[in-house]
């Protein structure tokens, strides 16, 4: 079902409703009760954990959503699309830059480290943990996570326009005529790099103008990263939403069909979010408040 979906759906589109997609109309409000999912949480096998902009967002991240989530004058949906990089590559690399060096200053905060040994220590029990993203920073990974899913890509991966090739990319500068580049303030003039002297690829005989390998508004997902997905969310016992808004699709329907199959989940935000109610909890507040104890050790654990 879950692939059925999300072959219709694109990266930062709204999905129109569904008259085959049913859930519950009748559940019980979503409880707060800690105590009540730690034993759900003891129990659990196969946990995923959907993770979006605003676990980032206690690291300083700007998410580039809502009031002030401007770079210069433009919203990130006016520069992060197919279009607008080949109107104007050079912005676009600026934009992509900025967000780059912003990245390097930037650390896990504790929900991100708390997901991380959580994994690890579950591990030595032979359960399982796996964070599906919809994050593009890298700090889940920073954090210690090796299961990891970034269904919209990374900042520090880039695509050849040209040959296709993928490769990570951690140069600061990504190139040298964007050093000094990108600054974010609306009067700053744009650099108009010319293409030759934007990153370029390194494969032999190509140098073909290098993309960020970020999933942009318009383009759809990488249709294996949504099968393992899919995998995923089939198996798990126990499913947890982080800081997300649960409005941007596919991922917004990911937790909602875990939760139509009778399967716990727990909802961590600082707010309400239009998926709450068909959630079994939800704990408001911020993420690296919430979530560390959630993940703590419970005493029913052995570890060897």
């Amino acid at each position: 079902a879950a692939r059925r979906l999300v072959s219709q759906v694109y990266c930062g589109f709204k999905a129109a409703s569904s008259k085959k997609q049913k859930f519950p109309l009748e559940m019980a409000r979503p409880s707060s009760n800690m105590a009540d999912f730690r034993e759900v949480f003891a129990k659990a096998k196969h946990i995923a954990i959907i993770t979006g902009a605003g676990v980032s967002a206690e690291s300083g991240v700007p998410t580039f959503r809502g009031a002030g989530g401007f770079w210069r004058k433009w919203q990130a949906q006016e520069l992060a699309t197919p279009g607008a990089f080949a109107r104007n590559p050079s912005r676009v690399w600026e934009f992509y830059h900025y967000r780059r060096e912003v990245m390097l200053s930037k650390h896990p905060n504790p929900a991100h480290i708390a997901i991380a040994e959580c994994e690890k220590r579950l591990s030595k029990q032979g359960r399982r943990v796996v964070v599906i993203t919809q994050n593009i920073d890298e700090l889940h990974r920073k954090a210690g996570t090796k299961h990891l899913l970034e269904i919209h890509g990374s900042l520090f991966k880039t695509r050849c326009t040209n040959c296709g090739n993928i490769a990570a990319n951690y140069k600061s500068p990504i190139c040298p005529a964007l050093a000094g580049k990108g600054a974010p303030d609306p009067g700053t003039e744009d650099a108009s790099i010319p293409v030759e002297d934007l990153p370029q690829c390194e494969e032999e005989g190509c140098s073909g103008l290098l993309r960020p390998h970020v999933v942009w508004f318009g383009e759809a997902l990488d249709p294996d990263i949504l099968t393992a997905v899919e995998k995923e969310l089939d198996i798990c016992d126990l499913c947890l939403v982080v800081g997300t808004s649960s409005v941007v699709y596919p991922a917004a329907m990911f937790a909602p069909q875990v939760s139509a199959r009778g399967v716990p989940v727990a909802e961590f935000n600082m707010e309400a979010t239009p998926a709450t109610d068909r959630f079994r909890f939800h704990f408001p507040g911020p993420c690296g408040t919430t979530l560390p104890p959630a993940l703590a050790r419970h005493e029913t654990e052995i570890i060897s």
